[in-house]
């Protein structure tokens, strides 16, 4: 057999469960999962207020060639996130309207790269979210071989076929399935507690004292003067 494949099944999480992980965000999934599966800074939104979640369908390309996308969108479903990553770092825009048209006509809900994308402008009137490492109109080929469902990794983080992807103004994260659940019924409980504290902030209650901080703020030496002292500062 070949070294690099395209695979047609990944397991994927119930609609209800990324429907409920896709309402609770990026930043409180995160928090709720025990801080695990976030991708770093450098792919980030490239519109304002999109938020999605879906099941990840992985593709590793050739950097400067987008073969592999094209290959992938066929065993793409309904609520699935498209996930891309190259071999070597690359900024060019292997992405653009012509791919997130098939996409669409597929039913997925967006694109996650660690690489570039271009017509942006088309993107964004086309109401289809991308998130990326660059915007760059730099063309790519369709000529090298790659594999679509395999682990990938973009901005430090693996990413598994299947897993769910979430992704918003606060960055991307992807969970394995079998947290999906588990991370959901926690991201609802933070949810909760977290408006009842926002009321309580919004009380006028300081934070130092909802956390209960000012004891460790004295452990730490940090202390409260009206002014500094004499040659200080």
């Amino acid at each position: 057999m070949g070294s690099h494949y395209v695979v047609r099944h990944v397991d994927r999480a119930d609609p209800e469960t990324v429907a409920a992980l896709r309402a609770a965000g990026v930043a409180t999934v995160h928090e709720a999962a025990g801080r695990i599966g976030l991708l770093g800074p450098a792919v980030r939104a490239r519109q304002a207020g999109a938020v999605i979640a879906g099941s990840a369908i992985t593709v590793s390309c050739h950097p400067g060639d987008n073969l592999m996308v094209h290959a992938a969108v066929e065993v793409c479903r309904p609520g699935d996130v498209l996930v891309v990553a190259t071999t070597s770092r690359s900024t060019d825009g292997l992405f653009g309207d012509l791919l997130a048209t098939s996409l669409m006509a597929r039913g997925v809900v967006g694109l996650v790269i660690d690489a570039g994308v271009r017509d942006l402008a088309s993107l964004r009137d086309m109401g289809f979210p991308v998130w990326s490492r660059s915007v760059h109109a730099q063309g790519t080929v369709k000529a090298s071989p790659g594999s679509v469902n395999v682990p990938v990794v973009l901005d430090g983080q693996v990413v598994q076929p299947g897993d769910v992807v979430v992704a918003d103004d606060d960055g991307v994260l992807a969970l394995p399935v079998a947290m999906a659940v588990t991370a959901a019924d926690a991201a609802a409980r933070r949810l909760a507690a977290e408006e009842d504290k926002r009321g309580t902030l919004a009380g006028g209650t300081l934070g130092v004292d909802l956390y209960d901080l000012r004891p460790l703020l004295a452990d730490l030496g940090v202390v409260y003067v009206d002014r500094l002292p004499d040659g200080v500062g």
